[in-house]
């Protein structure tokens, strides 16, 4: 049950980043392209991720112990946290667009990694990483049209 609750704890302080770093009003003002999700669906949508996500480290925790996919899951949430630091807090679209490339390679290595220990947490990262490719095309479509020449 401490497990379980320590990766609950782990998961609301990485979603803190984004409640302490809001888009506002400098995202508001910046070009967007057409296909750009609503508001209301980040939160939805984040809620459900950081659900499986937390759910997903419980099981491979359950299954293997501190192992490589553990590895995988604490580096994705170290990641996942720095995103909107970097691009509301700082506001470095390119330098978000760089984690958001190495939070996909993290997801993307949990899952391999975690498929032997346990099938199930690795299958709960793909709506994550599917999200996380959406974000990181939007990332690189809002840079591009914001830059500067």
């Amino acid at each position: 049950m401490v497990a379980a609750a320590s990766f609950i704890v782990i998961v609301i302080l990485a979603a803190a980043s984004g409640a302490i770093f809001k888009p506002g009003p400098w995202y508001e003002t910046l070009r967007k392209p057409s296909w750009t999700p609503p508001k209301w669906a980040f939160p939805a949508v984040w809620t459900v991720l950081y659900i499986l996500i937390a759910y997903a480290g419980w099981l491979v925790w359950d299954a293997a112990g501190w192992s490589l996919p553990l590895l995988f899951w604490a580096l994705q949430i170290v990641l996942n946290a720095a995103w909107s630091a970097l691009f509301f807090g700082r506001r470095r679209m390119d330098l978000a667009l760089g984690d958001i490339a190495l939070l996909w390679f993290a997801i993307a290595c949990f899952i391999v990694a975690a498929w032997p220990a346990s099938q199930l947490a690795a299958i709960l990262f793909l709506p994550y990483l599917a999200w996380v490719t959406a974000a990181g095309l939007l990332n690189f479509s809002v840079l591009r049209l914001n830059s500067a020449g």
